[in-house]
C-alpha cells in the first residue's frame, strides 16, 4: 500500500445530474466577484471588531479608549453596516457563479476533498446567517431564540476562520486568475455580468446608506431609518413607554451624584450651572446616524464637584429599570473629554421624553446604546 497518497473512496454510479453550459461558472468569475465580497466582509469584519470593544471594553481597556475623533463611531458603525448590506448582493452572485460545482460527481473524491467542501459549507452557512441576522438587527426584528450581540460576535469569528481556510486552499486557483488574460473570449459577457451585480450593490447601497451619511438621505428609500424622522428632528431608538418612565417618576427627579463629595440637583439646579453646547453625532449600532446640536453641564464639572479623582471612572444609571444598558460605565477619557455632557436640550429645545427628558448622556465617539437616557445617577468609580 502507497501511504504518501491520501485515501480515495469507493466510486459510486453516476445518477442524473443537471449539465450547466454557462460559460460565466468559471474560476475566473469567481475571482472577480469574489475580491469585491472580500472587501466588502473584510470592511464589516474590522469595523465590527471596532463596535464590540467600544460596546463592551474589556476592564483593561476602559480608561484607554479613545474619544476623538469625535464622528468616529457615526463613521465606522456607518461603514460596517453599508459593508454588510452591500455583501448580500455580492454573496448571492458568488454563488451563482460556483453553484454548479453542488453537482459534481462523485460529490466527494477523497478525504482532503471532503474537508474542502465542509469548509467551504461552514463557510457559506455563517457568511449567509451572518449577513441576513444583521440585516434584520437594523430592522430590529429578532425573530430568533437568542441574544443578537453575542451570537453575532461569535459567529463572525466562525466566518472570518472559514474565509481563512478557504483562500488558504483556493490560493493557488484565485493567484491563477487574479489577472485578466491576454486572450480571454468571455471577457465582455464577464464585464457585463460584473457590471450589473455592481449595479446592484451601488443600488442598495444608495438606497440604504443616507441612514448614516446625510448628504444621500433624500435617497434614503429602504433604510429602517431616516434620520430626519422622529421627536426633534432626531429618531428614537427606544421610547420613554418602552423604558417604563411615567410622569409619576419624573415628578420625583432628582439627579444624585455619588463620589468622596455627594450630593444631588434638581432640574432647575442643573439648569443654572454653566452651560455649554456642543455639536456631536448620535450614531446606533443598527447603522443609523445624525450630527445634533446639544446643550447640558459638561460631565467633567460635575466630577469634580463631586470630588473626583483625575482618573475615575464613572458609572451612569438610567430610570429605565430593565434592558441592558439600564447601567453604563464610562471610561476617564471620555468622562472628562469637555465634549462630553449630561444634556439639557437639543437643538435648541427642551429634551424630548423619548430623548430622554430631564437628562441624558452625550459622548463623543460612542455608540448611541451607551448614551444613556432618563438619567438618575452618576456615580465615581
Amino acid at each position: 500500500m502507497d501511504l504518501s497518497r491520501p485515501p480515495r473512496l469507493p466510486q459510486l454510479p453516476r445518477p442524473p445530474l443537471p449539465v450547466f453550459r454557462g460559460r460565466l461558472h468559471d474560476p475566473r468569475t469567481a475571482t472577480v466577484i469574489g475580491r469585491l465580497l472580500g472587501a466588502a466582509i473584510l470592511t464589516a469584519f474590522v469595523t465590527g471588531l471596532i463596535s464590540h470593544y467600544l460596546q463592551q471594553p474589556p476592564g483593561w481597556a476602559a480608561n484607554l479608549l479613545p474619544s476623538r475623533p469625535s464622528w468616529g463611531y457615526r463613521l465606522t458603525q456607518g461603514l460596517h453596516v453599508a459593508s454588510g448590506i452591500a455583501a448580500i448582493p455580492l454573496l448571492f452572485a458568488k454563488l451563482w457563479t460556483v453553484y454548479p460545482r453542488l453537482f459534481e460527481w462523485p460529490p466527494v473524491r477523497s478525504v482532503a476533498h471532503a474537508l474542502e467542501r465542509l469548509s467551504i459549507g461552514v463557510l457559506v452557512g455563517s457568511v449567509l446567517l451572518q449577513l441576513l441576522t444583521g440585516l434584520l438587527n437594523t430592522l430590529q426584528w429578532y425573530p430568533w431564540p437568542w441574544n443578537f450581540r453575542p451570537a453575532h460576535w461569535a459567529l463572525a469569528w466562525v466566518a472570518m476562520g472559514a474565509l481563512l481556510v478557504h483562500i488558504a486552499v483556493k490560493a493557488p486557483q484565485i493567484a491563477a486568475h487574479w489577472q485578466r488574460p491576454a486572450l480571454d473570449a468571455d471577457g465582455p459577457d464577464r464585464r457585463s455580468f460584473v457590471a450589473a451585480v455592481s449595479a446592484a450593490v451601488g443600488a442598495v447601497t444608495l438606497t440604504t446608506v443616507g441612514q448614516s451619511f446625510t448628504p444621500l438621505k433624500d435617497f434614503d428609500l429602504f433604510a429602517p431609518r431616516h434620520p430626519d424622522h422622529g421627536p426633534q428632528g432626531l429618531p428614537v431608538n427606544r421610547t420613554a413607554a418602552a423604558a417604563g418612565i411615567t410622569a409619576e417618576r419624573l415628578t420625583r427627579w432628582r439627579l444624585r451624584v455619588d463620589g468622596p463629595r455627594p450630593y444631588e440637583l434638581t432640574l432647575d439646579e442643573l439648569r443654572a450651572m454653566r452651560q455649554h453646547s456642543v455639536m456631536l453625532p448620535i450614531a446606533c449600532v443598527e447603522g443609523w446616524s445624525k450630527n445634533a446640536h446639544w446643550t447640558g453641564v459638561r460631565i467633567t464639572d460635575l466630577l469634580d464637584r463631586a470630588g473626583a479623582p483625575p482618573g475615575a471612572r464613572l458609572r451612569v444609571t438610567s430610570m429605565q429599570r430593565h434592558g441592558a444598558y439600564a447601567v453604563m460605565d464610562m471610561g476617564t477619557s471620555y468622562a472628562r473629554d469637555p465634549l462630553t455632557l449630561l444634556a439639557l436640550s437639543l437643538n435648541g429645545q427642551t429634551l424630548a421624553l423619548d430623548h430622554g427628558f430631564p437628562a441624558r448622556v452625550i459622548a463623543p465617539n460612542r455608540p448611541g446604546v451607551l448614551q444613556t437616557k432618563w438619567v438618575e445617577r452618576l456615580e465615581v468609580l
